[in-house]
């Protein structure tokens, strides 16, 4: 491979062998895509000439195509404002320019490593959870809400505190994880125009010292038009520069949604368990063996999965969290480690979203005899003879029923219940809808 990188790279390289991981892909191409139309808009500024500006705007873009990833060697855990990864594509571009093309003084026109680098971090996780995340989301929630409309008619117990409950529908669960799943993707895009306001502009302090009044507004202009995503200026440029909020905020989103599809995946755990020893309410898909020695085991591999993902984006949010403290006067020093972070939780959490529809929740059937049975098994469905017998009556029969093994039917028609009463209460999908007779 031909270096394209110069010095500064070179003793990046040497000053930071750390993990082996450059910073994560979608940052290097912002890079180029910023550097790119910085470039064209310095040229329409008078302030670089138009032909090395072009020079200049066409290798960046073919950095930003992804052409070049291989010439990002800087490992992500380096200096914490990225100066060393900017000065890498500044020295790549520079030198697939050409001739007479400087990395600082033509590349970096404008710019700093403390407005440009946190900018490419900042539209590189949004234009992820734009485009990945978000549809990946979408397609998750409608499955659940395709299986609630499948098991709207199936009773079965509900649980609470993982005890017997009132029945419910498995319809009525598979409706809930759907909600829950959509309200994720609220919270992810409730942060999308915090997130798309970057600090490009303020070069090394937020002042703007060595940029042109009109410089940043037209580089966001142009980005926005070419991207779709909606960029805007910060709230204020020392606000923009000196700490990474929206970072913080939008791992915050992704922390929310990995504790909801923990949930989720948990219940289909449960439900799925068995298929005889377990609640077998409900059969995952079958997609591999489950044992290397019990024969014809079968295990809920994509929930598992789903698990574990949401523990890594958990871990890594508090990670961001941390280095959100480290913004020090006017400048953020975690950022590269924020970047990596932030961008593998949407990744992660993406993949996963479109496993857990695909593989998982579009191919769950029901157990509907298994269903009924504990639907009509829970106790709990004295607490519809409430309005008829009183509680205390009502308690009395659980009791006599959970000690003596015998149905709750039974033992009410024992204690003198009418059977029109027992017929009328205890009818389980009125139980479930929330409108018992009585």
């Amino acid at each position: 491979m031909t270096e394209l990188w110069g010095g500064e790279t070179r003793k990046a390289v040497e000053n930071f062998p750390v993990s082996g991981e450059p910073i994560p892909a979608p940052v290097v191409h912002w890079l180029g895509r910023i550097k790119a139309e910085a470039a064209r808009v310095n040229a329409e500024l008078g302030l670089l000439d138009a032909g090395m500006a072009e020079r200049v705007a066409a290798a960046a873009d073919a950095v930003a195509a992804g052409a070049h990833d291989d010439q990002f060697p800087v490992d992500v855990f380096q200096t914490g404002s990225g100066t060393s990864s900017n000065m890498n594509a500044n020295e790549v571009i520079a030198s697939l320019a050409g001739e007479g093309v400087h990395p600082n003084d033509h590349v970096n026109l404008g710019q700093s490593s403390n407005d440009v680098f946190p900018s490419a971090v900042h539209l590189a996780a949004l234009d992820r959870a734009v485009h990945e995340l978000a549809p990946a989301l979408d397609r998750l929630a409608d499955a659940f809400a395709a299986k609630a409309e499948a098991f709207a008619d199936i009773v079965k117990a509900g649980r609470t505190h993982l005890m017997d409950a009132v029945p419910v529908t498995l319809g009525q669960e598979f409706g809930g994880y759907a909600a829950q799943v959509r309200e994720g993707r609220a919270r992810l895009e409730a942060t999308f125009e915090r997130l798309g306001k970057i600090p490009l502009g303020g070069t090394a302090t937020g002042t703007g010292l060595n940029t042109h009044p009109e410089f940043a507004a037209r580089v966001r202009a142009r980005l926005a038009d070419a991207s779709g995503l909606r960029i805007s200026p910060p709230a204020d440029p020392f606000e923009a520069q000196a700490n990474r909020d929206g970072l913080v905020e939008t791992s915050g989103a992704l922390k929310a949604l990995a504790v909801s599809l923990t949930k989720i995946a948990n219940d289909l755990r449960w439900m799925g368990s068995g298929p005889r020893a377990g609640l077998a309410e409900i059969v995952l898909p079958e997609l591999q063996k489950g044992s290397s020695i019990m024969p014809g085991k079968v295990n809920p591999v994509i929930p598992e999965v789903v698990c574990q993902v949401s523990a890594q984006v958990i871990g890594n949010d508090t990670a961001i969290t941390v280095g959100g403290l480290q913004g020090n006067f006017e400048l953020n020093v975690q950022i590269p480690l924020m970047a990596r972070n932030l961008l593998q939780s949407i990744g992660l959490l993406a993949s996963a979203c479109r496993l857990f529809a695909d593989r998982c929740v579009d191919g769950i059937e029901a157990n509907e005899a298994n269903c009924e049975h504990h639907g009509e098994a829970t106790l709990a469905i004295a607490t519809a003879l409430n309005p008829y017998i009183g509680y205390d009556r009502a308690t009395a029969i659980v009791k006599e029923a959970a000690a003596s093994g015998r149905s709750l039917r039974e033992v009410a028609r024992e204690q003198g219940v009418e059977e029109s009463v027992l017929d009328e209460a205890l009818d389980l999908r009125a139980i479930a809808r929330g409108n018992a007779p009585g």
